[in-house]
């Protein structure tokens, strides 16, 4: 477009961009919103003459994440575990054996469970799971073939070229996670995950570390984190709250769906944290719970309450029972450990 293409109108440019793209579709106002500011975010790229590769990079991003919101979409409502772990796992491994057997464990409860779509651990989930209850997000490698026989041409295998669109879809779109042995990559998903949920930055879930009866590697991991990274300070001892070291299936299972036995889920209203239960505390208990942790709480209590305005308007939940209060945004393994501590609340 010339400099002088619009000359002579009054129009912004990217007004009418955004009322090109939406006009037809009924968008709410948050909505509308967020996709005026993307068409803005849009019309910088072009006015600061973006490089072709940097808008490759942006343009193939955003294509990614598109495809996988449509994927995933129709099956938001459903609990789902993501799984990491090696590629090169042999089928015949003890170690590929125990996330087979933990895929068909929580597929058997209905969780679905997340995985990339290649060999090794990989497929061992997905082979668990079965296909009505596996999504693959499957990475483009020079060195890997496509995706593994048990999600090939399934609608619910998403391809992808980058490693940060991928590792977006495997921690966003889960309520939990198994992390069993593997390399560089499994450690790199491994510690984002743990500095995502040590800030913040993801909602609190389960996180098992999962290997067999007798095995080294996260004794080792352990041995290192405490040795190291804790006893010098760069991480704190509480956060180990925010995973835990399981050598079977049924300790994973237990660890994973008693994070949700009466715990529900989490969001934002103002300055408030909201945490959803299915059953809310007795006056005991409340109490107990306020004992227990105020000191992650920067004024006022924990209190009972219904749903928010906000939350009623948005449909989210409104049936539930409700906790609030005012957190810290500081001490999030210690938040882990009061949901832990609300799944052991029985209101009587």
């Amino acid at each position: 477009m010339t400099p002088d293409a619009t000359a002579g109108t009054d129009e912004d440019p990217t007004k009418a961009a955004f009322d090109a793209i939406a006009g037809g579709h009924s968008l709410s106002p948050a909505q509308a919103r967020e996709l005026s500011a993307m068409v803005d975010s849009l019309s910088q790229l072009a006015r600061e003459g973006t490089s072709v590769g940097d808008l490759k990079i942006a343009n193939a991003a955003l294509a990614e994440m598109t495809e996988a919101f449509r994927v995933f979409r129709p099956y938001r409502s459903i609990r789902k575990m993501t799984m990491f772990g090696s590629a090169r796992t042999q089928p015949d491994d003890p170690v590929y054996l125990l996330a087979r057997d933990l895929a068909s464990k929580m597929a058997e409860d209905d969780w679905m469970t997340v995985t990339g779509a290649g060999p090794g651990i990989m497929a061992a989930g997905l082979e668990g799971a079965g296909r009505d209850h596996a999504f693959g997000v499957n990475i483009r490698l020079p060195n890997e073939e496509s995706a593994n026989s048990f999600i090939a041409q399934d609608p619910k295998l998403v391809e992808m070229r980058y490693f940060f669109t991928r590792k977006l879809m495997l921690i966003k779109e889960s309520h939990a996670y198994a992390i069993l042995p593997g390399g560089f990559g499994t450690q790199d998903e491994c510690f984002e995950l743990l500095t995502l949920l040590q800030t913040g930055k993801a909602e609190p879930a389960p996180v098992v570390m999962l290997e067999t009866p007798g095995g080294t590697y996260w004794g080792g991991w352990q041995h290192f984190l405490a040795g190291e990274a804790i006893k010098s300070g760069w991480v704190s001892s509480e956060d180990v709250a925010l995973f835990k070291v399981a050598t079977t299936v049924e300790e994973a299972v237990t660890e994973i769906c008693g994070f949700f036995r009466n715990y529900h889920s989490c969001r934002w209203v103002g300055d408030l944290l909201v945490l959803r239960v299915h059953t809310a505390p007795s006056k005991a208990e409340l109490a107990d719970l306020n004992r227990r942790f105020g000191d992650i709480i920067t004024r006022g209590t924990i209190r009972v309450t219904s749903a928010f305005p906000p939350e009623r308007s948005s449909n989210d939940h409104p049936e539930l029972p409700r906790l609030a209060l005012r957190f810290d945004k500081w001490h999030f393994a210690r938040l882990r450990l009061l949901i832990n501590a609300i799944n052991e609340c029985s209101g009587s």
